[in-house]
Formats: structure tokens, C-alpha cells, sequence
């Protein structure tokens, strides 16, 4: 009497165990707080993380959208775009622009790159990322906070994969690589 059920329970029991092991290793559920990514992103969207998107060897690229245990609160998860990394040196001008190594960067993605008053030139160490949200006016990023040396990879979670919720604006994270135009003389 025992093995049918058994038999009856063990694909479930197996399914469970592979469901969980899959969303603790493998992808993470996000949810968005904040105006820090918009107009890409929003409050109140739900966003799955590839965790494994940066095993093996491979870096976060330019324009990746990642999750990240803050620095200054490693308890909390922020999420931002990579904009400049490892050995780069990036500059915010007072007109919005982004140059990295002198070039500028050209970001589609932006309705508007006013900086604020938060501008400057910073270099990252190896293992570190600059980033910064879409909403450069009001977003807490690598421009903030009181360590200059931008995020360190340990620190960096997974890449935005997917927006999950709400259904009616189900797709791929934004993830774009913005380019790099080159210096004028």
C-alpha cells in the first residue's frame, strides 16, 4: 500500500526540490522600489535575476542591468546599470554626459541625463563596477555613495532577466549596450 503512494508523491517531492533549488542557485525574484531605473523600470515591477549570468568567468558588460548587495547596507539590494568598469576612469560632466576613458557615452535608453549636482571623476580598482540608475536625478548609485571605488564583483547578485510582473508589461529586462563615441580633439 505504501509504494503506490509513494510513487504517486515522489515526482512532486522531486519537483519541489528541483523548483526551490532552481530559485535559490539560479534565478532570484526582485521587485523594484524606488525611481531610481525609470522611465526603463518601475515601482512595483517584479524582475527575474539570473544568478548564473555571470558564473564561468564572465564579467558584467557596459549597459547591463544588475542587482547587487549595496555596499554601504549589504542587507539591502539595490539595482542599476553598469557603466563603467574595471581599470576605467568615468567622468560625469555638469552637462549630463558620461565620458569613459575620454570617450563619451552615447545612452538611448535615458530621457534625460541631467546629473544634478552629482558629477565628478572617478576610477575603478580591479573587481569594480560603476553604476548608475536610469533616473540620474534621483538615484542613489556609484555617483553617492561615500566609498568612491564603485561596487566590487563579490557584491553583484545576477543580471535583470526578465519583468515578471505586472503580466501587461512582461519582456526582457533593459539591458543596452550603450556605445562609446570617440573623443574630439
Amino acid at each position: 500500500m505504501m509504494r503506490p503512494v509513494l510513487r504517486e508523491i515522489l515526482p512532486i517531492i522531486l519537483l519541489a526540490v528541483v523548483a526551490v533549488l532552481v530559485l535559490h542557485f539560479i534565478l532570484q525574484n526582485f521587485r523594484i522600489e524606488g525611481s531610481s531605473m525609470q522611465p526603463n523600470l518601475h515601482t512595483g515591477q517584479y524582475v527575474l535575476v539570473n544568478k548564473t549570468a555571470y558564473w564561468f568567468g564572465r564579467d558584467p558588460s557596459r549597459g547591463d542591468v544588475i542587482v547587487f548587495h549595496a555596499p554601504d547596507q549589504p542587507k539591502f539590494d539595490r539595482i542599476k546599470r553598469v557603466i563603467g568598469l574595471p581599470g576605467e576612469t568615468i567622468e560625469v560632466r555638469r552637462d549630463g554626459t558620461v565620458h569613459i576613458d575620454g570617450d563619451q557615452l552615447d545612452e538611448p535608453y535615458l530621457d534625460s541625463a541631467d546629473p544634478g549636482n552629482r558629477f565628478g571623476t572617478w576610477t575603478m580598482p580591479e573587481g569594480h563596477y560603476f553604476v548608475m540608475g536610469d533616473n540620474r536625478l534621483n538615484s542613489f548609485d556609484s555617483r553617492s555613495v561615500s566609498d568612491p571605488l564603485g561596487i566590487p564583483r563579490k557584491n553583484i547578485v545576477g543580471k535583470a532577466w526578465l519583468i515578471i510582473w505586472p503580466i501587461g508589461n512582461w519582456g526582457f529586462a533593459p539591458n543596452r549596450s550603450p556605445t562609446l563615441l570617440e573623443a574630439t580633439p
